[in-house]
C-alpha cells in the first residue's frame, strides 16, 4: 500500500509538474512565469543606464546619457555606429514591443496566439504586407546598399542585447505567451515601415463605393459622396498658382465601373488615424523665431508608439520621436530645421476584377493570357499544422479576394493596386531629414518618400517654413480608382505618376502659417485628379481661424491650440438640431437634457454634459439617416460627417430621410431630430443611473490600453482627458494626440514634447506610464537638447557602448 501511495504521489508531482510548465489554452505556464528567478518577478528590476555595455563591430566608443525621462542622448563618431546604438537601446527598453509589431505586420501572430489570429494573418499575408516588405528591401539592395548597410546596422544593435539576454531577463509579454525572442534583421525593419503604410495609407472604400453606385445610381453617389464639399479649406492655400505645372492629367478613357456585389470586405485600419501639423514664420511669432507644432493621431497603446531619443553624430545632431524598430528621428528637430507629419490620406489603392483561366495559371489582359504568379504563405500555428494559403499574384498585385478567401467566384478575383507594394526608399528620407540643414536639402530628403502620403511640415532657424503633401501619387484620370475597375483593360492601369516637383506644397505663404490636419490638401485649381477620402473638415478650420485671428504668437498660443477642445461639428449642427426640433412630446427628465444641451458652449471639456449629449443624439441620428446602407449581405460605408449635415441643414426632405423600417410613413430631418432626441435621452438617463452621471470625462472614458487588449493590468484606463474626434485635441476613447510636440527655431532650437506613455516597455517599470497625466492635463516636458558630449545638469546616469568588453 506504501508503495502505491508513493507512486500516486509520484505521479500527482509529475502532474502538477507538467501543468505548471506547461501553456494550457489562453493561460501561460503558471509555474515559469511565477518562477521568482526567471518569471515576472524579475521583470520589475530597473532599467540599467549606466557602467559599459559591449556591442560587436562598433567602430568606436558611443556615449549615452540618460535624463530623468529615460531618454537616451546618443553620441557616436559616425552614423554606423549610431544606428548601433540606436537598435540597441530601443531593445533593451522595447525589445517586445518592437517585435510584436514585425510579427503583426508579417501575418505571423498565430506563432505564438494560435489558431484564433489565424484569419488576421491570412489578410495580412493577402494584404501582400511581406511582398512589400520584400519589395522594399530588393529596392534598397539595387538602388541604395549605403541606406541598406544603415537598417543592418540597427539589426546588428538590436541582436546585441538579445544574445546578451537570458530567460529571465525576457520582457514579460514573452513569459505571459510563452515564446522567446528571435534575432532581428533588415526585413523586419521593412515590416515596420509597411505596418506604418498600412495604418496610414491602407484605408479604403472602392469596393464599398462600387456597392453603393450599384443600389444608389450616379445621381444620389455624387450628391451624397462629393468630389469637393461645399466648404473647402484646404493645406496649400486656395491663392497658390501651380500654372508651373506642364505635364497634364492622364486623359479620361471610355471604361465603366465593375459594378460587382461585394459582400465582405477585409477590416480597414482605424478611418481617425491623422494628426495635426503647423509652423508659424519669424514675422508672426512673438520672439521673431518661426515655430513649428506636430502632434500624430494615432492608437494610445503602452508600450507607445514613439520613443524620444537625441541622436549624435559630429555630422548632425537630432532629437524627438522615433518609431521602435526604425531608424531616426520621425518627428522632431536638429540644430538646423525641425519637421512633423501629418497623414495625407491620398487614395493610393485601386482595385481590379480578375478574369482566370479554367486552372487558375493565367489571367486576362488586354485581349491575352497572362501569367499568374503565386506566392505560398506558409502560416505557423501554435499547437496546430502549418496552415498553407496560395495567392495569387498579377501585375496589378496581390488577388486578395478569390475562391479561397471572402469570395465565392470560382474564375475572378479582386486584385489590389497599391504604392504600399512598389518598394522604394521611405527609410532615407528620415535618415537624410535628421541631417537637413536647409529647405533645399528638406526637399531633397523628401524624394525618397513613396507612402504613406504624409504632409510634411518644415521650419527652419533661417527663417522658412513650409509644406509638402509628399508620396509617389498615380497621375490618375478623372474618377479613376473610385469603384472597382475592370483588370483586363489596360486604359484602367495606373498609367503614369505625378512628377514629384509637382507635388502640392507651399514655401513662405504670405498669410504667415502653414497648416495641415487632414483634409483636402488643395482646391479644384490643383490639375491633378484627387480623390475626395473622407477628407477632415472641422480641426482644419479651427487651426486656421486661429492663426488668421491675430498677428503674433507664442509657444503658449501653441500649447492652448493643442489643447483646444472646441467642438465645431457641434457648433454647426446642434443649433439647427435645436431651433427646428419639435419638443412639445419632450418628457420632464428630456426637457432636463434638452436644457443641457442648449446651454452648452460647444467646448468639449471633461466636466461637461454637453459632449455627452451631443455624442448620444449624433450618432442616433446618423444612424437614422443612413439606415440605407445597412443592407445584409453588402459591404457599404456611409457617407461622410460633413455631407451628412450638409443634407440635413440644406436637404432635409430628401428620401434618405426617410426610415427604412417605417415605409407607410415619410420623415424629414426634423422628425429625425426628435426620434433621434428621444433614444438618446433614454440611454443617457440609463447611463446616469447606472454611473451617477455622464460628464464627458466619465463617459467617453479614455485609456490607453496595452498592445495585448486583454490585459487590463498594464493598461491605464478612466484618463481625465478632453477632446473628441474632429476636434484639435482629438482624443477619443483610445485613440488621439499620440505625440505632442512644439519648437522654436531660435539658434540653437527649443522644445518640449510629450507623449502617453513612458520611454520603458516594461510595466514593472517606474517609465512605463509616468507621462500619461501630465499629457492628459496638457503639460509639456522640456526636451534637453545636448549641444556636446558633455553632461549637463540634466543628465542623471551615463552608458558606455563600447566595440570589447
Amino acid at each position: 500500500m506504501k508503495y502505491a501511495k508513493l507512486i500516486i504521489s509520484f505521479i500527482l508531482t509529475i502532474g502538477i509538474f507538467f501543468v505548471l510548465n506547461t501553456k494550457l489554452g489562453t493561460i501561460p505556464p503558471i509555474g515559469k512565469f511565477l518562477n521568482p528567478y526567471s518569471g515576472i518577478w524579475q521583470n520589475e528590476t530597473t532599467e540599467a543606464t549606466s557602467g559599459n555595455a559591449y556591442i560587436p563591430g562598433l567602430k568606436g566608443k558611443v556615449t549615452v546619457h540618460y535624463d530623468e525621462q529615460l531618454i537616451p542622448h546618443v553620441f557616436a563618431q559616425n552614423e554606423s555606429d549610431l544606428y548601433k546604438a540606436q537598435g540597441y537601446i530601443t531593445a533593451k527598453h522595447r525589445l517586445w514591443q518592437i517585435e510584436f509589431q514585425t510579427f503583426a505586420a508579417a501575418g505571423r501572430l498565430s506563432e505564438f496566439v494560435g489558431e484564433k489570429a489565424l484569419d488576421y494573418d491570412r489578410r495580412e499575408r493577402r494584404r501582400g504586407m511581406g511582398y512589400g516588405a520584400d519589395q522594399a528591401i530588393a529596392y534598397m539592395e539595387k538602388y541604395d546598399k549605403e541606406t541598406l548597410g544603415y537598417i543592418q546596422d540597427y539589426a546588428d544593435g538590436v541582436n546585441a542585447y538579445i544574445s546578451q539576454l537570458k530567460p529571465e531577463d525576457f520582457p514579460v509579454e514573452y513569459k505571459l505567451l510563452d515564446y522567446k525572442p528571435e534575432a532581428w534583421t533588415p526585413k523586419k525593419t521593412a515590416l515596420l515601415l509597411m505596418y506604418m503604410t498600412k495604418m496610414l495609407a491602407g484605408y479604403d472604400v472602392d469596393l464599398e463605393y462600387t456597392n453603393a453606385l450599384r443600389l444608389l445610381g450616379k445621381d444620389n453617389f455624387d450628391l451624397l459622396f462629393p468630389d469637393f464639399f461645399d466648404v473647402t479649406d484646404p493645406i496649400i492655400p486656395k491663392e497658390t498658382d501651380w500654372s508651373f505645372i506642364d505635364v497634364p492629367q492622364t486623359p479620361l478613357p471610355e471604361s465603366q465601373a465593375v459594378l460587382d456585389t461585394i459582400v465582405e470586405t477585409i477590416a480597414k485600419p482605424n478611418p481617425d488615424n491623422g494628426s495635426n501639423n503647423w509652423a508659424v514664420s519669424g514675422a508672426k511669432s512673438v520672439t521673431g523665431n518661426p515655430i513649428l507644432a506636430n502632434d500624430p493621431h494615432l492608437g494610445l497603446n503602452l508600450p507607445s508608439i514613439w520613443f524620444v531619443m537625441q541622436l549624435s553624430t559630429p555630422n548632425h545632431n537630432a532629437f524627438g520621436a522615433t518609431i521602435p524598430g526604425a531608424l531616426g528621428v520621425i518627428s522632431g528637430f536638429n540644430q538646423n530645421i525641425a519637421w512633423g507629419e501629418t497623414n495625407a490620406t491620398r487614395d493610393v489603392i485601386d482595385w481590379y476584377k480578375v478574369e482566370f483561366n479554367k486552372d487558375r495559371t493565367k489571367y486576362k489582359y488586354d485581349n491575352e493570357w497572362k501569367d499568374v504568379s503565386i506566392r505560398v504563405e506558409d502560416i505557423k500555428i501554435k499547437g496546430k499544422e502549418n496552415y498553407k494559403d496560395t495567392v495569387l499574384y498579377t501585375h496589378h498585385g496581390p488577388v486578395v479576394y478569390d475562391i479561397n478567401f471572402k469570395s465565392d467566384k470560382e474564375l475572378a478575383g479582386y486584385a489590389m493596386k497599391w504604392i504600399g507594394h512598389e518598394g522604394g526608399n521611405n527609410q532615407k528620407t528620415f535618415i537624410e531629414l535628421n541631417k537637413a540643414k536647409n529647405y533645399d536639402e528638406y526637399v531633397q530628403a523628401l524624394q525618397y518618400w513613396n507612402a504613406p502620403a504624409q504632409n510634411f511640415v518644415f521650419a527652419s532657424t533661417e527663417g522658412d517654413i513650409a509644406l509638402w503633401i509628399q508620396g509617389k501619387f498615380p497621375n490618375k484620370w478623372e474618377g479613376q480608382g473610385k469603384f472597382l475597375m475592370d483588370g483586363s483593360n489596360p486604359e484602367n492601369d495606373w498609367q503614369s505618376y505625378i512628377p514629384q516637383q509637382f507635388n502640392a506644397h507651399t514655401k513662405n505663404p504670405d498669410r504667415g502659417f502653414v497648416s495641415s490636419a487632414n483634409q483636402h490638401p488643395v482646391d479644384e485649381s490643383y490639375p491633378y485628379y484627387v480623390f475626395n477620402d473622407g477628407y477632415e473638415t472641422y480641426r482644419n478650420r479651427v487651426i486656421n481661424d486661429y492663426f488668421n485671428s491675430k498677428d503674433k504668437f507664442s509657444v503658449a498660443d501653441f500649447k492652448n491650440l493643442h489643447n483646444n477642445n472646441y467642438n465645431l461639428k457641434a457648433a454647426e449642427i446642434v443649433p439647427y438640431m435645436i431651433e427646428h426640433m419639435d419638443t412639445s412630446s419632450l418628457t420632464e427628465e428630456e426637457i432636463s437634457i434638452y436644457n443641457e444641451i442648449k446651454a452648452w458652449k460647444f467646448n468639449n471639456d471633461i466636466d461637461e454634459v454637453g459632449p455627452s449629449i451631443f455624442r448620444q443624439w449624433y450618432g442616433k441620428l446618423y444612424k437614422l439617416v443612413w439606415d440605407e446602407f445597412d443592407v445584409e449581405d453588402t459591404a457599404l460605408d456611409p457617407p461622410f460627417t460633413y455631407q451628412t449635415i450638409y443634407l440635413l441643414k440644406n436637404n432635409g426632405d430628401n428620401e434618405f430621410m426617410d426610415i427604412v423600417e417605417t415605409k407607410d410613413k415619410t420623415e424629414t430631418a426634423k422628425d429625425l431630430f426628435l426620434i433621434a432626441f428621444k433614444d438618446a435621452a433614454s440611454q443617457l438617463i440609463k447611463i446616469k443611473k447606472e454611473k451617477g452621471d455622464y460628464k464627458w470625462a466619465n463617459y467617453k472614458g479614455t485609456y490607453v490600453g496595452h498592445l495585448l487588449q486583454p490585459l487590463p493590468a498594464f493598461s491605464r484606463l478612466n484618463i481625465p482627458i478632453g477632446g473628441d474626434r474632429n476636434i484639435v485635441n482629438a482624443t477619443s476613447e483610445n485613440h488621439g494626440p499620440s505625440w505632442r510636440m512644439i519648437v522654436e527655431m531660435s539658434s540653437p532650437p527649443t522644445a518640449i514634447g510629450i507623449y502617453p506613455g513612458g520611454q520603458s516597455g516594461n510595466p514593472g517599470s517606474k517609465y512605463y506610464d509616468n507621462f500619461i497625466d501630465d499629457w492628459a492635463s496638457g503639460k509639456y516636458h522640456q526636451l534637453n537638447f545636448l549641444q556636446s558630449n558633455q553632461a549637463t545638469d540634466a543628465i542623471i546616469s551615463t552608458q558606455t557602448l563600447t566595440p570589447k568588453n
